[in-house]
């Protein structure tokens, strides 16, 4: 191979990855002075000299004459004899600027110089890759879907940028073809040996966030504030909006007319129910707000333990709960409180736990998980919700509320 010939490689990838013409000599310089060190022991006596507009790259080997006999290091020095072959009014003590082709090297350091070269500058552009992509962690990105496995989906940008979508960052409802456009907020990147990996996720409330940002100009402009977003992905998300200017609703401004401004963003979340609510710096006003649509009977705050309880009538109790324990482990992270239900006339109710030598444990565990913990509380149901609501078959449950309504009737 020719010096011209690492030119051309030279110039092939300057076309393919714009990197930039200082950056790219300094990368062929570099690998350059790593063949010289591997072949000669040392590169401080060459010189290189690089001209990808012309294709020309000259190597200069600078050595001392010495009186012949007397070479110590062949790489710094060379006799008086052998210099005088290059030019022959050469004396002792006079430099000797002698070019080296590539050939000189050998073809297997040849072809690793290239190999190194073609490292060398995917490193780089992996690292540029890296910094680009840092600077949009928390932004929203759209990708095509190029591969589907099993634990994730393969995107792949306009610039062939690779983009990983893993199956606990999607929403449970997504279903993606290749070809079709993703997108999600940027979560997260990291260098993983010198390849970025750029994670992307739908189920991050930083992306419910930024959709907000996206289509509503309020929020877009600062005249609304996100205060806090949670979600469930694919189920229920609330999010607590504030605003400094009193002439402006601030719920009904995200809503929109009969849900108009919303309703993209829920269709992008797959139907995810959202609830937007009016934040507050009056804590009990704020929880109240977060268990809607329940109405609140009273509540009693504990701010040491970060702990609420919640009175509220027998028929408010499943709205505050939700499907599943949805909106009340919603409202508790909204609020950063624990919050405890009770029902009025909870007095006259049994706690679930007094049947357990009637009812087994698991039973009562799974009426617990949606929030019924007591007889009263199952009893004020329709069966045909209990059945939806928890994994228990009809005929335990039926089961259960005669041993309960036995034990009123007693």
């Amino acid at each position: 191979m020719e010096n011209i010939a690492l030119i051309d490689s030279f110039s092939e990838f300057k076309d393919d990855k714009l990197i930039d013409r200082v950056t790219l000599m300094a990368i062929l310089e570099d690998v350059l002075r790593n063949a010289l060190k591997k072949k000669y022991g040392d590169d401080d006596n060459f010189d290189i000299i690089i001209n990808p507009d012309k294709g020309d790259l000259e190597i200069w080997r600078n050595r001392i004459v010495v009186a012949d006999g007397e070479v110590e290091d062949p790489n710094q020095e060379i006799e008086l004899s052998e210099a005088q072959l290059i030019e022959p009014d050469f004396e002792v003590g006079e430099d000797v600027a002698e070019e080296v082709k590539l050939v000189n090297l050998g073809r297997r350091s040849i072809l690793a110089l290239r190999q190194n070269l073609i490292s060398k500058i995917h490193e780089h552009d992996n690292t540029n890759i890296y910094k680009q992509f840092k600077e949009l962690e928390g932004e929203i990105y759209s990708a095509e879907v190029h591969h589907i496995r099993h634990r994730a989906i393969i995107l792949l940008d306009d610039e062939g940028n690779e983009i990983i979508l893993p199956k606990d960052k999607q929403i449970p409802s997504d279903f993606f073809r290749k070809g079709e456009n993703v997108r999600g907020i940027i979560e997260s990147v990291e260098l993983k040996g010198n390849k970025p990996a750029i994670i992307l996720s739908r189920t991050a409330p930083a992306f419910l966030e930024k959709l907000f940002e996206q289509e509503i100009p309020e929020v877009f402009d600062g005249l609304i504030t996100i205060k806090n977003v949670v979600r469930i992905p694919g189920e229920k998300a609330k999010v607590a909006v504030d605003s400094y200017d009193d002439r402006i609703d601030p719920v009904g401004a995200c809503v929109g007319m009969k849900g108009s401004r919303i309703h993209g963003i829920v269709r992008e979340l797959g139907n995810e129910n959202i609830d937007v609510i009016n934040y507050t710096n009056n804590l009990q006003l704020f929880i109240t707000r977060a268990l809607s649509p329940a109405r609140v009977t009273s509540i009693k705050i504990d701010e040491e333990t970060k702990r609420a309880e919640v009175l509220l009538k027998p028929e408010e109790v499943s709205k505050a709960i939700g499907r599943g324990g949805h909106n009340i482990r919603l409202a508790g992270k909204l609020t950063g409180y624990e919050i405890d239900v009770f029902r009025e006339g909870a007095e006259e109710d049994v706690e679930l736990t007094e049947f357990s030598d009637e009812i087994e444990g698991w039973i009562i565990d799974e009426f617990n998980k949606v929030g019924l913990d007591t007889a009263k509380s199952i009893l004020e149901q329709d069966v045909d919700d209990l059945v939806k609501r928890t994994d228990l078959e009809e005929e335990t449950i039926l089961d259960v509320i005669r041993i309960l309504k036995e034990e009123f009737e007693d």
